[in-house]
C-alpha cells in the first residue's frame, strides 16, 4: 500500500533534480510550482527523506530567505554548505550570499505540461 505523501515526495524530487548546478530554490517555490503553495514544510520533509538518493540535490533547497535550515539533516557538520560552495555558492553564517542572483524559481523556469 502506497503512503499518500509518496507521490508528493516524488514530485518534489523531480523538481529538485531540475535545479541547475550553482543555483538554489526554496521549499516554498517547489510547493508553489506543484500547486500546493502551503506545503513548503512537506517539501522539507521530502528533501530530508531523500538523503539515500544521490540523484536528488537536496542541498540546493533552502528556506525563503536563503538560510540553510535543513543543514542538520545532512551527514557531517557542514556538508550542505560544502556542497553548495563546491558549486560556487557563497555561504556565510548559514546564509546564502547574493541569494537573489542564485535563486531559481521553477514557476518561472519550467513549463507545466
Amino acid at each position: 500500500m502506497e503512503k499518500s505523501n509518496d507521490n508528493f515526495f516524488e514530485k518534489s524530487y523531480i523538481v529538485a533534480r531540475l535545479i541547475p548546478y550553482g543555483r538554489v530554490t526554496s521549499y516554498g517555490a517547489i510547493a508553489k510550482y506543484l500547486g500546493t503553495a502551503r506545503s513548503a514544510r512537506m517539501v522539507g520533509w521530502a528533501m530530508n527523506a531523500s538523503h539515500n538518493d544521490d540523484s536528488v540535490p537536496a542541498h540546493r533547497v533552502v528556506n525563503r530567505k536563503g538560510l540553510l535550515t535543513g543543514k542538520h539533516h545532512f551527514d557531517g557538520t557542514n556538508l550542505m554548505q560544502q556542497l553548495l560552495e563546491s558549486e560556487g555558492i557563497e555561504v556565510i553564517d548559514n546564509q546564502i550570499q547574493n541569494f537573489r542572483s542564485v535563486f531559481w524559481d521553477p514557476s518561472n523556469e519550467l513549463i507545466i505540461s
